[in-house]
């Protein structure tokens, strides 16, 4: 029950729609009800389950499916909504990016989105890929949340038709409270835990301000890295992403194309075409197309030879093996460059104030990721401003002492932050006139033990 609690609690960058399935879904569960699985495949007409779909090579262009809600892995939502696994479309880009066979590679997608987890990951590999061979994104019917994420880092992205949807750019995170469910099931949930924020927005309480602020910062924190992401995927400010494209609406057809969002419509047989006829070139990296068979040496009696290994090759035509394993150099330094370029940005894109050598180091170290980076940037922040509290602590003027007027027998008013205030300004002007400076916490000081024995 916690695993599904924490699904649904995570961040998703997903139509609201598609959400409140997936948390009816969950609120069932909680309730004790078993779902007739044989029920719900009836109602969608479709049989459930989210086998992985192997992608196709036509023309010699990968077809990767990437259809229905996205996660890392199936479960019980992606067999009721019809799901994409990103951890295999990661799987199937490296896959195809390797074959000889391929020369381009299509992402073909129609998704609500899912979770933010493994979306970027997933749009890194479509970057890499990228390099090495032409890719381009596909959004049939729809491509939305961290589909778009993930279809955006394609070199170009089209959508099938007019009425094709596309965006709702953004991210979403909701709190559960079930301590209600639970006390009327008779049961009550005690977390021990260590760690101001560990549990600051934990299921088993009425939600908090400060819980609620935890949550807030970290979805605002995931919605800069998406839009950040979208504007350098399609070469565009990210003021132009947040003013144009990501507010969260969903843009329709030719709507999607005037807001930058895609590049055109084409249906799937024409974007295929296109790839086969070599119109899309992989960026920064001259690698030629794989040989085709009637570019393959010929035997005496002018048939194509067999060739199952490299010694074989090598044997028949070596200034051929040479050529391809040139390419496949050029091909993973191509690659190699792509990515270092990727980790440097995504560093550069955590840069804050104050922390310039940090960075510099991260950059330079060849192995610290972008999201390792965060982190060390936001410790580092974060010690920096306890730092700074506890020093401004230590120079603030201590508390104003309670004086008593001794003639009177009783308590006498203490100075008001004004009169203090008035005072303080007095004695640095008269330090500032004998040649000396006197800073305002010191002055403060001096100015209410004045004026409590006035």
């Amino acid at each position: 029950m916690n695993r599904l609690l924490d699904v649904v609690t995570a961040p998703w960058a997903i139509l609201p729609a598609k959400l409140s399935e997936i948390v009816a879904a969950y609120d069932a569960r909680m309730l004790g009800e078993q779902i007739d699985l044989q029920a719900v495949a009836a109602s969608l007409g479709r049989p459930l389950g989210s086998e992985p779909q192997d992608y196709e090579i036509v023309d010699g262009v990968a077809i990767i499916p990437m259809m229905g809600t996205i996660a890392r892995r199936a479960n019980l939502f992606s067999d009721i909504s019809g799901g994409a696994s990103s951890d295999l479309v990661m799987r199937d880009l490296r896959s195809a990016a390797a074959n000889s066979r391929v020369n381009s590679i299509l992402l073909h997608a129609d998704t609500p989105g899912g979770t933010v987890a493994g979306t970027q990951q997933t749009a890194n590999v479509m970057r890499e890929v990228g390099a090495v061979k032409p890719v381009v994104t596909l959004g049939d019917g729809l491509i939305a949340s961290a589909g778009y994420w993930i279809g955006a880092a394609a070199q170009a992205v089209f959508i099938a038709d007019g009425t094709t949807q596309v965006g709702s750019i953004g991210v979403v995170s909701s709190h559960r409270d079930v301590s209600r469910s639970e006390e009327m099931r008779g049961v009550k949930t005690t977390e021990i835990y260590a760690g101001k924020y560990k549990r600051i927005a934990g299921s088993y309480a009425p939600l908090s301000e400060e819980g609620r602020a935890s949550v807030q910062d970290y979805v605002d924190y995931l919605y800069g890295q998406f839009v950040q992401a979208v504007a350098e995927y399609r070469g565009v400010s990210t003021e132009k992403v947040l003013a144009d494209m990501a507010d969260g609406r969903i843009f329709v057809g030719q709507q999607a194309v005037d807001a930058g969002l895609v590049d055109g419509i084409a249906t799937l047989d024409q974007l295929v075409g296109r790839l086969a006829a070599g119109e899309f070139k992989t960026p920064g990296a001259a690698v030629p197309r794989p040989k085709t068979r009637a570019d393959m040496p010929t035997s005496p009696k002018g048939n194509s030879m067999s060739i199952t290994t490299r010694d074989e090759l090598a044997a028949e035509s070596p200034a051929l093996l040479q050529e391809i394993e040139s390419a496949a150099r050029a091909a993973g330094e191509a690659a190699g460059a792509t990515a270092e370029r990727a980790r440097i940005l995504g560093i550069e894109a955590h840069a804050m104030v104050g922390h310039e050598a940090l960075i510099a180091s991260l950059k330079a170290d060849g192995k610290t990721t972008p999201d390792q980076a965060a982190a060390q940037v936001l410790g580092a922040h974060r010690a920096a401003l306890a730092k700074q509290a506890s020093g401004q602590a230590a120079e603030a003027p201590p508390p104003l002492p309670a004086s008593v007027d001794a003639s009177a027998g009783g308590k006498k008013d203490a100075p008001t932050k004004a009169q203090i205030a008035a005072r303080a300004a007095e004695l640095r002007r008269e330090a500032e006139a004998n040649g000396g400076s006197l800073s305002y916490a010191a002055a403060a000081t001096q100015a209410a033990k004045e004026l409590a024995h006035d």
